[in-house]
């Protein structure tokens, strides 16, 4: 190696031609980093037997990823702010666009994250500021899964022979706040504030999953007829896996509370109803979880013959994988079965894993520079 070249690895952002480059190229697909890394942190915490190690590391984790949505947030808004015409363009391209989804479901883990490890920590006052923010994630999921696919249908350019899993991330972003929303409604202290948020979340679910589902419907029939995409979005054969376990534990968290929250205000007989079904549907959405995800297994072997490049997309392999162990550890946390704790537990090491090797190879890329890049503006004059 030249001595130029071992310079330039350790100059931070040597593949940019200036530092301001990384705010001119930065897109929302940067947000999944905090998808994943959120969730890993929340099953770190779930972990069977409840580990005080684990906890404490699913903790440090939490509040790095609130650093890192924070830096993330304000990167972005200062593209806007400094490079406004270039970066309306994203509402124009067919799969940067899909990645607005990534904002709020990032958000939703830190959320999840203030009732995990802030509550115990600081005591019941966060519970206000995780509420605030529970609506704004609320107003951002009902925005990307309306907006989106109205740009979808009036102004991108999409082919069925293109399509890949991504057109579910703006959709499935409200399914996301259902399920926070199931964990922080008991937290609240008004009978009626937690009925409205429980309602809301019902309301949200419903909202996102039967078009989560239908894409996914569509989803089957392109890649039996075209094929598997283009290697390049090899990890988006994880993000069905997203839908269905963030169904099935939306329906568990939403009926675990449910019988208290609705006979608080005179509905019992609802609230034992709505836990019954939470129950069978999170059993059932669990089923097709699982067969999705040893689908997206072959899937990805069949990629790794000719070998996957890196990009930002890989954080798609993290976040469905991480909802699909907090599922079945969920499972386990209701049903007793030792089956769920030891698969769940499998998972979450799963998690692990591919959290340190993708976290390793951003990391990298980031320091290099190499993984800002807007493709909204490619071409454009620098």
């Amino acid at each position: 190696m030249t001595c130029c070249a071992a310079k330039n690895r350790l100059r931070p952002l040597s593949h940019l031609p200036r530092p301001l480059e990384a705010i001119r190229q930065f897109t929302p697909n940067w947000f999944a980093v905090v998808m994943g890394t959120g969730v890993l942190a929340l099953a770190l915490a779930q972990w069977p037997g409840n580990v005080p190690g684990l906890r404490l590391l699913g903790e440090g984790l939490w509040l790095f990823n609130t650093l890192l949505f924070v830096v993330f947030a304000l990167m972005y808004t200062a593209r806007w702010v400094l490079f406004f015409d270039e970066a309306r363009r994203i509402f124009g391209h067919s799969t940067v666009s899909m990645f607005f989804g990534t904002i709020p479901m990032g958000l939703a883990t830190i959320i999840n994250g203030f009732l995990a490890f802030g509550l115990p920590r600081w005591g019941s006052g966060v519970v206000a500021v995780a509420e605030a923010l529970w609506w704004i994630d609320v107003a951002m999921s009902l925005a990307c899964g309306v907006l989106i696919p109205f740009l979808m249908f009036t102004r991108q350019e999409h082919r069925i022979d293109q399509m890949t899993a991504v057109w579910l991330l703006p959709v499935v972003a409200a399914e996301v706040a259902a399920a926070s929303g199931g964990l922080l409604a008991p937290h609240l202290a008004d009978a009626l504030g937690q009925l409205v948020m429980l309602v809301t979340s019902y309301v949200l679910w419903a909202f996102s999953l039967p078009v989560a589902f239908s894409i996914l419907t569509i989803l089957l029939l392109r890649m039996a007829l075209h094929k598997l995409p283009h290697e390049n979005m090899a990890a988006s054969s994880w993000l069905a896996l997203g839908p269905i376990g963030t169904g099935a534990l939306g329906m568990l968290l939403l009926g675990n509370d449910a019988p208290l929250i609705f006979a608080a205000n005179g509905l019992s007989g609802v609230g034992e109803i709505a836990a019954g079904l939470g129950l069978v549907a999170g059993i059932t959405l669990w089923g097709l979880g699982l067969w999705w995800m040893l689908m997206a297994l072959l899937i990805t072997a069949r990629y790794l013959r000719a070998g996957i490049p890196f990009n930002l997309g890989w954080w798609g392999f993290t976040f469905p994988l991480g909802v699909y162990a907090l599922t079945t550890l969920k499972l386990a946390d209701l049903l007793g079965l030792v089956f769920f704790s030891v698969f769940g537990a499998v998972l979450v090491a799963m998690l692990v894993v591919m959290w340190l090797i993708v976290g390793r190879r951003t990391v990298l890329g980031a320091w290099h520079g190499e993984l800002f890049v807007s493709p909204c503006i490619a071409g454009l004059a620098k």
